[in-house]
């Protein structure tokens, strides 16, 4: 028997609304304001993440080698790679590895725009 039952991941981030409002654009789904400093956005399927107010948010690094630590990040399966890319791209993500193998690799890294990296990565 399992011990908990999984229930969110929640991001830190300066403007939690606007880093909401990033993700609902990316997946769709409702954004739920809780208190000035707390927002969920309820994605299709069940899924929920949450995102925190930290005034001193720093955001983590893409490892650009041994030592540097991702913290965590998020996988989106999409269909169409580069349609998904523009999009994203549209609504204020940052490319962090968009090198040549991206499309070989299945998946292309970016920051959303508090900085947490994400995955875009085709559907198989």
């Amino acid at each position: 028997m399992p011990i908990a039952t999984y229930s969110l991941v929640a991001l830190d981030c300066p403007e939690p609304e606007a880093l909401a409002r990033f993700y609902q654009a990316v997946l769709g789904g409702e954004v739920r304001k809780y208190n000035e400093i707390w927002y969920d956005l309820h994605a299709p399927g069940g899924h929920r993440i949450s995102f925190q107010h930290a005034p001193d948010h720093r955001p983590p690094k893409w490892p650009q080698g041994a030592s540097d630590s991702q913290q965590l990040h998020l996988d989106f399966t999409v269909t169409d790679m580069d349609r998904a890319q523009d999009e994203v791209l549209a609504l204020g993500a940052t490319p962090l590895d968009l090198d040549d193998r991206g499309g070989e690799r299945g998946w292309r890294v970016f920051a959303d725009p508090a900085g947490h990296p994400f995955c875009l990565c085709v559907q198989d």
